[in-house]
């Protein structure tokens, strides 16, 4: 081969080279949130996601506005940081009846605070408060606090905590995501919330029943804050205190779409979900 044929193909070898690095960072520049492999739904609906999961406890004395609880996190530091929920129970529960929450979201890419309540009979607008006050503590104070990007957080919670979630998001509109289930509020109308917003409620939830809550819910909330409302075919109020894995599968594409701007999970939020769990459907089908 000759001199000229050589440099040619040193010349063709740098430009593509060149060129795969700027596709890349290009790719990173447009999203330098996203987190984890291309998710699938078979992925979505096991038991754990792609990161291996640590967990550290936090007690009651050492934190100020929230009872204390549990956080978990993906044990690698390569990715960077992470978007970062809290989560709180319903009213007369502990972080332990939904903790299977804590492990199963972390597992896709999100530092998660479970947390106990001042007391089990706390109602909403004192949960949001305490959701928020864990934010907080996560972000500025925990063990894990380096992990987290605080300008990615998102609240979720079960029944008072479901309700105590729309209060936080309605006293921080600056929140990435909220993610109610089977919530309870006395308040019906959340026509100022602009956090994008999943409610998932049972169908035969007789104590926060989807007619007078969650459906009211999803209905004042306008389309302008991106929300979607996921019913559970025959479910009780009490769906979410045993692995569930539709709400599992909604929650983790709900979270990842909106903290970790993901476009890769839209498939799983628009159209949205059909099976024999799902009793119904509804989104405004936002997104990309």
């Amino acid at each position: 081969m000759t001199s000229r044929a050589l440099r040619w193909l040193a010349v063709a070898a740098t430009a593509i080279t060149l060129s795969t690095g700027t596709a890349v960072a290009a790719q990173a520049a447009a999203n330098p949130y996203e987190r984890g492999p291309a998710p699938t739904l078979a992925a979505l609906q096991a038991s754990r996601g792609p990161y291996a999961v640590s967990q550290t406890s936090v007690s009651s004395l050492s934190v100020s506005g929230f009872g204390g609880g549990e956080i978990y996190y993906p044990t690698t530091t390569a990715d960077g940081t992470f978007g970062a929920i809290a989560i709180s129970p319903g009213y007369t529960a502990y972080w332990s009846s939904i903790s299977w929450l804590g492990p199963r979201l972390a597992s896709h890419g999100f530092v998660v605070i479970g947390i106990e309540t001042n007391s089990t009979l706390d109602q909403p607008a004192s949960r949001g408060t305490q959701l928020l006050a864990a934010l907080d503590y996560l972000t500025q104070r925990s063990s894990v606090r380096t992990r987290i990007d605080a300008s990615r957080l998102a609240v979720a919670g079960h029944s008072m905590g479901g309700g105590g979630s729309l209060e936080a998001a309605s006293d921080r509109p600056s929140l990435q995501a909220a993610v109610p289930l089977a919530p309870w509020n006395a308040d019906k109308t959340w026509s100022e919330l602009q956090v994008p917003t999943l409610i998932v409620g049972g169908e035969s939830d007789t104590i926060a029943s989807v007619s007078s809550h969650s459906i009211p819910f999803y209905n004042s909330i306008p389309a302008s804050a991106e929300k979607s409302y996921l019913e559970l075919n025959n479910a009780s109020h009490f769906f979410p205190q045993s692995t569930n894995t539709p709400t599992a599968v909604q929650a983790v594409a709900w979270l990842k779409r909106f903290v970790d701007n993901d476009t890769r999970y839209d498939q799983f939020i628009c159209p949205g979900p059909s099976s024999s769990a799902i009793s119904d459907y509804r989104s405004t089908c936002p997104l990309s």
